[in-house]
C-alpha cells in the first residue's frame, strides 16, 4: 500500500525548478532512503510531501489526501530536519514531557531512555544546543513520536561517527518493534544501506532509480580487462562509469543485463567481474560524466 504517492510533481522557485515531473510511491511499513547529492531536490520533495509547500504541477497524496495544510496528515506525520522549532520557553525536559499532547503514539520511555543515553542536559533550551546535540535531540523526538509517517531529512548533520551509528541502530531496533513508514534522506548511502529496504535515488530534481536494496545490489557490475576483450559484450548506453588502468586495461561499471552464458564467456577471456558498492553506484548514476576526476588532469 502506498502511504505517499507523487504523480508528475514539479516544484519551482522563481526560475529554479527544484523537482521535475517526479513520480514515485513510498510503501507502508518500509524504510526508504531518499538519496542524492546536495542540491538534488531531496528537501524540496520532503517538504512537499510534508505539506509545507504546494507543488506547482502534479499531485501529492499522503494517506490518500492532499497533505498541504491538512490536519489529518499533520497528526500522523513528523518531519525531522534542522528547521524543527520548539517553544523557546520550554526546557528539553519539558519538551519531551509535552510530546504526548501532540503525538498519540508518543513513547515517553524510549524518549527518556535515549535522552539519558546521549547525555543531554534536561535544563537546556532547544536553541542553546550545538549542531550535533540539536540533531540528536530532534532524532529522539522523531523516534519517540512513533508517527505512521516519519520523515528524517539529513538527520545526522553535525553528529560524530559514533553517534550516527547509534542513531541508525536505534532507528532500526525501534522500527522492528513498531513498524511504520520511514523516509530517510541522506547523501551517506554507505552508512545507511544496512538499514534501508528501498532506495529512491534523486538527481537534479528527477528520479534516477527506485529499487529495493536487494535489487540495487544486482543492478550493476564492474568488469576489468583489455578493451578489445571487453568491447564485444558492452552496449555503450549501459556504461555508468569507466576508468583507464595501466597495461592497456580498462575498468567499466555497467548495468547488469548479461546472461549467464555471457558472464561465463567474459571469465574465460580473463575479464574480472566484481560487484559494485551501493554508495559507489549511486555516485556513478548521479555523476555528470562517465569518467572521474583524474580525467581532468
Amino acid at each position: 500500500m502506498g502511504i505517499v504517492i507523487c504523480d508528475n510533481v514539479s516544484k519551482s522557485f522563481k526560475k529554479n525548478r527544484a523537482i521535475k515531473n517526479l513520480s514515485c510511491t513510498f510503501q507502508e511499513n518500509r524504510i526508504t532512503g531518499l538519496i542524492g547529492r546536495n542540491g538534488a531536490g531531496k528537501t524540496t520533495l520532503l517538504k512537499t510531501i510534508a505539506g509545507r509547500w504546494r507543488p506547482n504541477e502534479g499531485v501529492v497524496k499522503v494517506f490518500d489526501e492532499d497533505p498541504y495544510d491538512n490536519l489529518k496528515v499533520s497528526a500522523n506525520m513528523i518531519c525531522v530536519n534542522d528547521e524543527l522549532v520548539f517553544s523557546p520557553e520550554l526546557t528539553l525536559d519539558e519538551i519531551l514531557k509535552s510530546g504526548e499532547m501532540f503525538y498519540s503514539n508518543w513513547d515517553m520511555e524510549i524518549a527518556e531512555g535515549l535522552f539519558d543515553y546521549f547525555e543531554l542536559n534536561p535544563n537546556l533550551y532547544h536553541d542553546q544546543l550545538s549542531k550535533g546535540k540539536l540533531s540528536t535531540f530532534n532524532m529522539i523526538v522523531g523516534l519517540a513520536s512513533r508517527c505512521p509517517l516519519t520523515i528524517f531529512d539529513e538527520p545526522t548533520t553535525g553528529m560524530d561517527y559514533s553517534v550516527r551509528q547509534d542513531f541508525y541502530r536505534a532507528l532500526l531496533k525501534d522500527y522492528i518493534n513498531h513498524p511504520r513508514t520511514i523516509i530517510l534522506s541522506s547523501h551517506l548511502l554507505n552508512e545507511l544501506e544496512d538499514i534501508l529496504e528501498d532506495i529512491v535515488l534523486i538527481d537534479k530534481g528527477e528520479i534516477c532509480l527506485h529499487e529495493s536494496m536487494n535489487d540495487l545490489k544486482e543492478y550493476a557490475i564492474r568488469i576489468t580487462g583489455k578493451r578489445e576483450d571487453i568491447e564485444p559484450f558492452i552496449v555503450e548506453e549501459n556504461i555508468l562509469h569507466k576508468k583507464k588502468l595501466e597495461f592497456n586495461l580498462e575498468s567499466l561499471v555497467v548495468k547488469n543485463e548479461f546472461s549467464k552464458e555471457e558472464i561465463e564467456q567474459m571469465k574465460q577471456r580473463g575479464i574480472q567481474i566484481l560487484n559494485v558498492d551501493a554508495a559507489d553506484l549511486s555516485m556513478f548514476l548521479t555523476g555528470q560524466s562517465k569518467g572521474g576526476i583524474d580525467d581532468v588532469f
